[in-house]
């Protein structure tokens, strides 16, 4: 364990009120039956919530149980009944359709198959199309790392990004999702947004009241944003647009983060006949209140159909731990890799438990009179 990143990131937290995360866990287990799930669905749903908290990615964990999910389900556009039908299964490939309910289950299910194909044929493919946010898209590819096989994963999403020298919001924050097992203790999994920041942490700055840094947003006159409250108005209202990954205009190179938004969507539409770009922003053709219609891909692919998982392994962590190794910036003690600060950040977790910050505190107690539940919590 690195003792300063400890010191510095309990230093982070230190105005917050640590629980327990098997608490918190039962917490949003029992708030999601309320409303409708069934016991088997509410412990995928909070399963994978909470392993946002456990890696430190606190625009996806808790915090988001209900604005996205339990006021959606209210509003009557999620389904807290997730039934799967499956369109289509032949060979390697598979196409689910989820009617709009719980993202995570219907993610869980297409990665599971998936697997299943990968152990077969080497590879696996689900595509999944009326479906609804399903979390962190790293929950889905550990799930392949953890079975020693490669995975991959993306989902479109509500209109957020605007396409370089545009300014409308189009594209969701489309993240390309991809994990692997590797010889070390924890496997490489780069999960992120192909926008320079996703929605979730500009909810994390309005929660802490912070104005969002410059180059994050742009307005209809193509002007940056850093208004945080206000932003996160106007990107529902389509008056202003989250930049693609490298910033607005192309001297960051924001055209590769556009271009790979796009890849994305077609890959979360295109393939199981499913909704996209603005057809996706909750809205029907009256503007009234509707689900998102979102589309997901899953594949896995089995390294033992190639030269063997232990030399896949081997070589991966090879590869990660020479960038680590490699010549650092002047002032830089360390080098990351994708996955490992999140590995790190759950050991220090593990022992203090979640950080509840004072807005999500009032929530959590809020739920917790709304449901009638019997959780005492220590900022009560």
């Amino acid at each position: 364990m690195d003792e300063k990143y400890r010191r510095e990131y309990l230093d982070r937290y230190k105005d917050d009120v640590f629980v327990p995360f098997d608490k918190l866990e039962r917490f949003m287990k029992e708030c999601l039956m309320k409303e409708g799930l069934s016991k088997i669905d509410a412990e995928i749903v909070s399963d994978v919530l909470i392993e946002s908290d456990k890696r430190g990615i606190d625009s996806h964990g808790i915090g988001r149980l209900k604005p996205i999910y339990l006021d959606r389900i209210e509003k009557g556009i999620l389904n807290p009944k997730t039934e799967i039908e499956i369109l289509k299964d032949e060979g390697a490939v598979t196409v689910l359709d989820a009617h709009d309910g719980m993202g995570h289950v219907a993610g869980k299910r297409g990665m599971e198959i998936a697997i299943s194909k990968a152990r077969k044929y080497g590879i696996g493919m689900t595509a999944v199309r009326n479906s609804s946010h399903y979390g962190i898209a790293g929950y889905y590819v550990t799930m392949a790392t953890r079975e020693g096989l490669l995975g991959i994963t993306g989902t479109n999403a509500r209109p957020s990004i605007a396409p370089t020298f545009g300014v409308e919001n189009m594209l969701g924050t489309n993240p390309l999702t991809f994990g692997c097992p590797t010889d070390e203790e924890f496997p490489f999994v780069f999960d992120a947004a192909t926008s320079v920041s996703q929605r979730g942490k500009i909810e994390v700055y309005a929660r802490e009241g912070k104005d969002v840094p410059p180059g994050w947003v742009i307005d209809e006159e193509g002007t940056t944003r850093t208004d945080t409250e206000t932003i996160l108005d106007d990107l529902t209202k389509g008056k202003a647009a989250l930049a693609p990954l490298g910033g607005i205009g192309t001297d960051g190179a924001g055209y590769k983060g556009y271009g790979f938004a796009t890849v994305v969507e077609i890959l979360s539409s295109a393939l199981q006949k499913g909704s996209f770009l603005k057809d996706l922003n909750g809205k029907d053709e009256n503007g009234n209140n509707r689900p998102y219609h979102l589309g997901h891909f899953f594949i896995a692919i089995n390294p033992d159909f190639f030269m063997g998982e232990d030399t896949f392994r081997h070589i991966a962590g090879e590869i990660l731990r020479e960038l680590r190794n490699s010549k650092k910036a002047p002032g830089e003690e360390r080098i990351w890799t994708a996955g490992e600060l999140e590995w790190t950040n759950w050991q220090i977790r593990k022992e203090t438990g979640c950080p509840i910050p004072a807005e999500l505190q009032k929530q959590i107690s809020e739920l917790t009179r709304k449901f009638s539940l019997s959780f005492l919590w220590p900022w009560d």
